[in-house]
């Protein structure tokens, strides 16, 4: 059943399906939601507190190193709203049960290992909930879109970015792979808005306009990443990215629906409950 203000369910709305093709989403589109902007907010603090209390729960499973995780994997073109994500979502719950990193280009130590043994150093732990703001998939973005691979060594980590994930989800983390998926001009107001507020400037990146030149290679990129690597243990989940409240709400429900699918109930205590009781009240 979909929360309130959707229509169903947006792990099915917004799950990559047979046939997908990227050109068909509407970036300014919000699927499944019937309020505006201001309903939106008014979802996303309701929802909050749910979301909160499911991940205080796995959290709280994960103390004797028995537990599931969660693992929330965002891909993006620059300006689309990873870091809203991570601010307003993300932000909503206890930071001790999270694991967030932020995957720059590889150090010299990096380079010296597989593209995937930095990613697997980071992968959430018993009870946590893990956030990579981008992830292993650059390898096969931004590689294939500047030629820095070529075509067989893109399919070989297709292919490998495909076991790393089952092999993962077979040892209890569910993963959530979201594409957050915003238009051109969207793109362009966002840059302008950054060097237009002093308060915003310190986002701007000129290497981000360089990047836009190459706009249709990376769309290609995402079509084939996702067609090769969404699988029924770790699916893409497209969402559009233009209205940045909707993105973000979207990817609330996400994360609730993978919860609640996995999160136990609260662990019970090791002690005795009366034993104790009576030495706090005659302490």
């Amino acid at each position: 059943m979909g929360s309130k203000g959707f229509a169903k369910d947006v792990g099915d709305l917004l799950r990559v399906g047979r046939n997908f093709h990227l050109g068909d989403v509407d970036p300014a589109a919000t699927p499944g939601f019937s309020g505006d902007k201001a309903e939106g907010k008014v979802h996303l603090a309701r929802r909050d507190i749910v979301l909160a209390e499911y991940q205080e729960r796995l959290y709280a499973a994960g103390r004797d190193g028995d537990a599931p995780s969660v693992l929330l994997i965002l891909q993006a073109m620059d300006t689309a709203g990873k870091g809203g994500i991570v601010s307003h979502v993300v932000g909503g719950v206890d930071v001790q049960g999270v694991h967030l990193k932020a995957f720059k280009a590889p150090t010299d130590e990096e380079k010296q290992h597989d593209f995937l043994w930095r990613v697997e150093r980071e992968l959430p732990g018993p009870g946590m909930l893990g956030v990579f703001d981008r992830s292993h998939y650059e390898e096969v973005l931004i590689h294939r879109v500047h030629g820095w691979a070529d075509e067989a060594t893109i399919q070989r980590r297709y292919r490998e970015i495909r076991d790393f994930e089952q092999g993962v989800a077979a040892r209890g983390t569910t993963i959530v792979k979201v594409m957050l998926h915003i238009s051109k001009e969207e793109q362009k107001r966002r840059l302008l808005a950054r060097l237009e507020d002093p308060v915003k400037r310190w986002k701007y990146n000129p290497g981000d306009v360089d990047e836009r030149q190459h706009w249709g290679a990376y769309m290609d990129a995402y079509q084939k990443a996702i067609d090769m690597t969404s699988t029924p243990w770790a699916p893409w989940h497209v969402v559009p990215a233009d209205r940045k409240w909707y993105a973000r709400i979207a990817v609330l429900e996400l994360l609730i629906g993978a919860f609640k699918s996995i999160t136990p109930d609260w662990p019970e205590p090791s002690y005795s409950l009366e034993r104790e009781r009576a030495r706090v009240l005659a302490s």
